[in-house]
């Protein structure tokens, strides 16, 4: 049995903020700006088993928002009203009611749906609470809340538990997260990182554009996969807003879209990182791909609109300078791994969301990367590869001295960390450090997989001290003190104290 609530409302009666509060978290943006929710976020509800939306402002007319956007958004808000069990419809408690919130009500009375009218902003006396207005809409008694501070929280979700009933054995939902797999598509906006995810949703479920900065919450969807072994997997599908350049943000809605998305990469096990077929790896690209490289994610490359390569390379004169479709893809691959040159051996995959292109690729690519970040790695092999590497081609010498390993362990998955017991930590430059993971990487099969080094030197003021001396006295260190009677405790004591009676 479907369990799920939506709030609608006119633009700027709250409802962004009375999703946050009912779902315990900053999902959505809170602005005073009207019309800065666009796509149907939505939130699982532990208190009584359900699912949230919130939906963007019904019949909002911004100057700065195009048609086609605006009409997209009350398409998604008609979607939510269409799945709702229940709809919560929020007005103004008070600058009062409107013609807009009489034509809502008008709307959900001949929908009929389970609607419960909510009071938003009653942070003050009922009397400045425009009640009588309230019940000419027709809706029943209306709840009295305040989205900011708190009040009438608990009413409200008694009322939602009253009007969802309760969950039996035939109507609960399973919805265990714990066992999706949490994918986030992130890039500079208007990339398609929303198309990509109605193609894998086989809907449109998310607004998409031309408008760069569409997309200003990070919308959390989930869906089953069937892979190519015949499997279903379980995914949470993230999509996110563009990621702009902090110097660029031009309102204070990006600046909080930009912290949505960032968020989400902090949240997810794969990052997809979307790239356009045409643009290239910009500067901006690689501080995108950094910030999934600082939350330590491994992350599978996107590149977007390869329909738009293959026209171009369709029409009279081709796609100059290059010789073809083989040749553009080549030089593609070199650059971008040259600019990013700290993602080695990630996946990279040519798609079309317009045409569905290779799409399928993404989600097989994130199922394998997400098994190869349980590898357990055998420590005499994993020397072994380090010996191997280090012999093949010797580390630079810094200073006159050279790096030096002496002793590898992992000593943990997800991500992958590995202890160098070595001579001097400085002595590794960045370089070799590169090349010591992407070693690792292709002979382990970790393509994709961020690797980090835990340096143990030498200690600097004992330079007398061999290495093997320096492991045998930190393993005694963590051997348990040997058992001493109370008798010889306290015989030894007493030695002791005529000792220094003596001395002195």
């Amino acid at each position: 049995m479907n369990r799920t609530v939506a709030i609608v409302g006119r633009p700027n009666v709250g409802k962004s903020r009375l999703f946050n509060r009912l779902a315990r978290r900053r999902i959505s943006i809170v602005h005073d700006q009207p019309g800065v929710t666009r796509d149907v976020i939505s939130a699982e509800i532990r208190e009584g088993d359900y699912t949230l939306l919130d939906t963007g402002g019904i019949g909002y007319k911004g100057v700065d928002t195009p048609a086609a956007l605006t009409k997209a958004s009350e398409q998604q808000v008609d979607f939510a009203m269409a799945t709702a069990t229940l709809i919560l419809f929020v007005i103004d408690g008070l600058s009062g009611l409107s013609s807009l919130d009489e034509k809502i009500a008008a709307m959900l009375r001949k929908s009929k749906k389970k609607v419960r009218l909510v009071i938003n902003k009653a942070d003050f006396d009922d009397d400045k609470i425009q009640l009588a207005d309230a019940y000419r809409l027709g809706l029943g008694e209306p709840l009295r809340v305040s989205a900011e501070h708190g009040r009438g929280e608990g009413e409200l979700r008694d009322a939602i538990a009253d009007a969802l009933g309760p969950i039996t054995v035939e109507t609960e939902v399973v919805r265990d997260p714990a066992k999706a797999l949490t994918v986030c598509f992130i890039g500079r906006p208007n990339v398609g990182k929303s198309s990509l995810s109605n193609n894998l949703l086989k809907s449109d479920r998310l607004i998409v554009s031309d408008v760069p900065g569409t997309t200003r919450d990070s919308v959390e969807l989930t869906f089953e996969f069937e892979g190519r072994d015949g499997n279903k997997y379980p995914f949470r599908l993230i999509d996110t807003a563009g990621i702009k350049a902090a110097t660029k943000l031009a309102s204070p809605v990006e600046y909080f879209s930009r912290l949505r998305s960032l968020d989400a990469i902090k949240n997810t096990d794969v990052v997809f990182l979307v790239l356009d077929a045409l643009d290239g790896v910009t500067q901006q690209d690689k501080a995108i791909a950094g910030e999934a490289i600082k939350e330590k994610k491994p992350i599978v490359i996107v590149v977007n609109k390869w329909d738009l390569v293959k026209d171009a390379f369709k029409k009279q004169g081709g796609f100059a300078p290059y010789k073809s479709e083989r040749d553009y893809r080549e030089k593609y691959e070199k650059a971008l791994f040259e600019r990013l040159y700290f993602t080695p051996g990630s996946p990279l995959i040519y798609v079309s969301a317009m045409t569905g292109y290779e799409v399928d690729r993404m989600l097989n690519a994130a199922v394998k990367l997400n098994r190869a970040l349980d590898t357990k790695i055998a420590t005499a092999k994993l020397n072994k590869v380090i010996g191997f590497l280090t012999e093949r081609t010797p580390p630079p010498a810094v200073g006159g001295k050279r790096f030096r390993v002496y002793y590898v362990t992992q000593t943990g998955t997800r991500p992958f960390r590995m202890k160098l017991f070595c001579n001097r930590e400085e002595k590794l430059t960045e370089q070799y450090r590169r090349y010591l993971e992407a070693g690792l990487v292709e002979e382990f099969g970790l393509q994709g997989c961020p690797i980090y080094f835990d340096l143990v030197g030498k200690e600097k003021n004992d330079p007398n001290m061999s290495f093997a001396s320096k492991m045998e006295a930190a393993d005694k260190a963590k051997r348990p003190a040997p058992f001493v009677p109370k008798w010889k405790a306290s015989e030894e004591a007493e030695t002791d104290s005529t000792h220094e009676t003596l001395e002195d």
